[in-house]
């Protein structure tokens, strides 16, 4: 129902790691999901979380970095979380993505100091970077019924 629920339900899905390939654009859900067809092989990076435990709060993020330079690749990064609220666990697997992408650029990276908040953009030794995220949080059934949050970024056929 999860899937379902996130808008991909109807397709096979095959996790990937977290490269954000070179000249990759973001595009929105709805304009993504009319290029595919039920059935179709695709490609996700997801994050998936599960609890049954009521009232608990869970929490499922997909952060994207991806450099100035679009003939780099990016990355993306997977976080899942208990008692965090979707703001908390977004900002977070964005910190991550970014700390990846540094790490690949070869330069330091501090999330307390490379963030401009004026500009809502990470400044990593002179490169600026681009960060989003996609997340979805749930509350655990108050009667103890499985409850899943998923979060998805679905690469689509060139």
């Amino acid at each position: 129902m999860s899937l379902r629920d996130a808008g991909i339900g109807a397709f096979n899905i095959v996790q990937v790691t977290s490269i954000f390939p070179p000249h990759c654009k973001l595009v929105p859900k709805n304009q993504g999901l009319a290029k595919l067809q039920p059935g179709q092989i695709v490609f996700c990076v997801m994050s998936q979380v599960a609890t049954n435990e009521p009232n608990r709060l869970i929490a499922a993020a997909v952060g994207v970095a991806m450099p100035r330079d679009s003939n780099l690749y990016g990355y993306l990064s997977e976080h899942h979380s208990f008692g965090e609220r979707e703001e908390k666990a977004g900002a977070y697997s964005e910190d991550i993505a970014a700390e990846m992408l540094s790490t690949t650029l070869g330069v330091d990276f501090n999330p307390d100091q490379d963030w401009d908040e004026k500009r809502e953009l990470w400044k990593i030794s002179g490169k600026i970077v681009q960060t989003t995220n996609i997340t979805q949080s749930a509350v655990g059934d108050k009667g103890g019924l499985w409850t899943t949050a998923v979060a998805a970024a679905v690469f689509l056929p060139a």
